[in-house]
This record gives structure tokens, sequence and C-alpha cells, in this order.
């Protein structure tokens, strides 16, 4: 009990603390290591799996791992490094190249737990020599206030006409075995033709017209389990919202991690989702929502200039510290009439720990970035009930995946594991790539 008050307590005191350290009363150098090789996919989609593109296609038809092929001991890491820099550098795979963009990282994962919570670590190189906390901001052009700053993979990035400015993120998928194909293929059953950033990427007309995503207010293609399609491999096929409902009841959805530098880590935490018929949030609410005000345009919230010393910043600011706009901490209502200039800028979300409720509000994290590391500490409370969660429990062996965002990208952009298997204090002799320590 006293382990357990002292880590809840790192996290109070985390809430208030951007670059908070993790939590001390784990001694990490006693929790074995486990290195996960991660690589840039590009376009390689569940749909390319299965095509004639892929050469390995019939071992995927007929039911094999990824890792039967590329996650033999002997030549795994070579051929996972080798995967990425090829893909990454243009081709089949990869149309719109990001320049000096990198083909793989090396992720380091620890695990442990007690009788509440799970603990990951995770440690990880950036490409870049500055954490990646600022996200998109609301700009002041003289008249209006508009959005500044887009993902590396954005058309309008690519030509010069915005910046790159996107959150690095650290991802973990769970599925405890009740999802058909996640166990061989991993975050690539989620992964379609049609999502954003992928080949024959829906037009906003076609996903206005899809039936399925009309019923669940959606304007666009997310990831998507093949289980919710009449035709897995064709996002337009969705089933009805009646038969999806009975799959997420029998358990069969993915549960989605993510730890986001701008938009979750301000606050000590990390968001909670699931995938099914689309990448959802958890029942309640996120701890970051929109700034710009959908009638005005407007930001809802500046900071606080008399807790900051600002009210706003301009472009020559950028990674020039932390600047997270946190409801609670250091953010006001905006004022029309504050005398802005044309260059202004405010962040395009707020953030809130206070307003993150329910299920979506399960997960903490402390993450510190330190000589190019990021060291994340995602901690997963133990037996959740809700029905949007996997439920971790001591003895349990679960399906993972991993993925990284960095460089100021998103989508495709990422880094991504073949699927791993972790456990939670399993007996001697289950074999799992990752095995969480009890502590004592």
């Amino acid at each position: 009990m006293r382990q357990r008050a002292l880590i809840l307590g790192f996290f109070l005191l985390a809430a208030a603390s951007a670059m908070a350290a993790e939590p001390a009363t784990i001694d990490w150098s006693k929790i074995p290591t486990t290195r996960v090789g991660l690589f840039y996919p590009g376009q390689s989609s569940y749909e390319w799996l299965l095509s004639d593109a892929h050469s390995r296609t019939t071992k995927v038809r007929n039911g094999e791992a990824c890792t039967v092929c590329h996650g033999r001991p002997d030549a795994g890491k070579l051929m996972i490094d080798y995967m990425g820099d090829k893909i990454v550098a243009g081709g089949p795979l990869e149309p719109m190249p990001v320049k000096g963009k990198i083909g793989h990282v090396d992720l380091d994962v620890q695990a442990a737990f007690d009788d509440n919570n799970a603990y990951l670590r995770f440690q990880w190189k950036t490409q870049q020599n500055y954490p990646g906390t600022e996200h998109q901001y609301l700009r002041f052009d003289g008249k209006e206030w508009k959005v500044y700053g887009y993902p590396k993979l954005d058309k309008v990035v690519q030509e010069g006409k915005q910046p790159g400015i996107y959150e690095d993120r650290m991802s973990i998928m769970i599925d405890d075995g009740k999802v058909p194909g996640f166990a061989q293929q991993g975050c690539w059953l989620t992964c379609h033709e049609g999502q954003r950033d992928m080949p024959k990427q829906a037009t906003k007309d076609e996903a206005a017209a899809n039936p399925l995503l009309k019923a669940i207010k959606k304007g666009d293609v997310r990831k998507y389990l093949p289980a919710t399609r009449h035709n897995p491999s064709d996002w337009a096929t969705g089933k009805s919202v009646e038969e999806i409902a009975r799959l997420k009841a029998d358990g069969a959805f993915v549960d989605l991690i993510q730890w986001r530098a701008h938009r979750s880590h301000p606050v000590g935490m990390a968001d909670d989702g699931h995938v099914l018929e689309w990448r959802l949030a958890d029942a309640g609410k996120d701890m970051f929502g929109g700034n710009a005000d959908k009638a005005t345009h407007q930001p809802k919230f500046m900071w606080d200039e008399k807790k900051v010393g600002y009210k706003s910043i301009t472009a020559d600011q950028l990674r020039k510290g932390d600047h997270f706009l946190i409801r609670e901490q250091n953010a006001v209502p905006f004022d029309p009439n504050a005398g802005w200039k044309e260059g202004d800028m405010v962040p395009d979300y707020v953030v809130s720990r206070a307003d993150a409720k329910g299920s979506a509000a399960d997960n903490n994290a402390l993450a510190n970035w330190k000589d190019g590391v990021w060291t994340l500490v995602m901690v997963r409370p133990l037996g959740l009930a809700n029905d949007d969660d996997k439920a971790l429990k001591p003895g349990g062996v679960y399906n993972v995946g991993f993925a990284t965002h960095d460089d100021n990208i998103t989508t495709r952009g990422h880094f991504v594991s073949f699927v791993k298997t972790l456990g939670l204090g399993v007996k001697k002799g289950t074999k799992v790539d990752i095995n969480a320590v009890k502590l004592r």
C-alpha cells in the first residue's frame, strides 16, 4: 500500500509538471528489458498483405503470423531495419517520402505490476534533437484565426506552404485473444485502404454517403477491424450498428492506449480508446479538446498572461520551452479585444485532467525527454470492467503491438512493431516476449 500511495502521489505531482520524472518507487534496473524493433511501414495495409504484391501473401492467407518470416531470432532485427529503410526511401509503399525521415527505431520495453496497476516503461530515441511536444496552433493573420502547422505527410507541408508541426506519440494495442487474426497480423489488421494517407483514400462525399459512417457520425475512414465489414478489405461495406454492438459485447475489439506529448503528457495521462468499426475513444471524456470555436473560429482559451507572462506566442518561439494550454492551470477565456497582432498564436487544443472522465480517463502516464530519449511509464489499472476495455489480470497473456510517432508526423508515418506477447507474471515455462514482474 505504501508503494501504491507513493506512486499515486507522484502522479498528482505530475499533473502540475509537464516534464515529470518516472515513478521513483520502482527500481527499473531490476526489471528485464526487451528490445523491440519498430519500422516505417508506409502503405503496407491489410489489403497489401493479402495481395500478390506481397511475396508472402499465401502464408498470410493460410493464417501464418508475420513473425514466421520477419521475426526469426537469427535475422529478425536486421530484416526489420532493412524493411523500414527501404520503404521510407520511397517506392510502391511510400509514394510521398519525407525528406530525411529514418526507417526504424529501437523501443526498449519493461513491464511490472502490483495488486492495482500494470506499469509499462518505454524508452526510444527521437530523430530530432528536441522533444516533440508542439502540436498545431491557431494563428491570427490580421483578420481571422486559422490553423497553423500540419503533419509532414500533408501536401501543404511538403509543398512548403505550412510548417511541419505534430506531437510525438507512443501507442500500444492490446488483444486478449478475442480478435481473430490479431495474434498473426497485429496492427496490420487495423490498417486499411481508404483511410487517411492510404491508397484509395475515401473522399468526404464518399464518407458522408456511407451508411455505417453516417450511423456512427464520422466523417472519414479510420482504423477498423475486418470483422466489422461484410468484405473485410472494403471499408465501405460496413455491417449494421446492431451487428457491431454484438461484436463489441463479445470482446472482439482491440484496446488502444495512446500517450501524446502535447495532448495528454502535460497532465500526466495517456488517453484510452479502442478499435472496432472505427478508431474510437472510450466512453466519457478525453483529457484534450479542440480550442477553436465552431461558430467564430476564434480560440476558446488563451494563456493567462498573469501566470505565464504571455497570452500568445509567435512562430520564432516554437520549441523554446513548453507551450501547453492547461485549462485549470494556465488558461483564461479568450478575449477578442486583447490587442491581437498578425502572427500571434495559441494552441489549437486545450488539455485538462479535471475534465477527463469515465473509461476514457483510465490511464496515467509519466514521461521525460533527456539527451534525445523519451522515457515513458504508462500506468494501466488492473481488472477494468468497462465494456470498451481489455481487463489486464495477473497471469494473463495478451497480444500487443507498439508504435511511436516522431519527427512531426502522423498516420502511416509512424514506426510499428510486429505483434508481441505480454504476460503479467506468467508461470515459468509459459513463453511470452515480455513478462511483467510482480512488485513486492
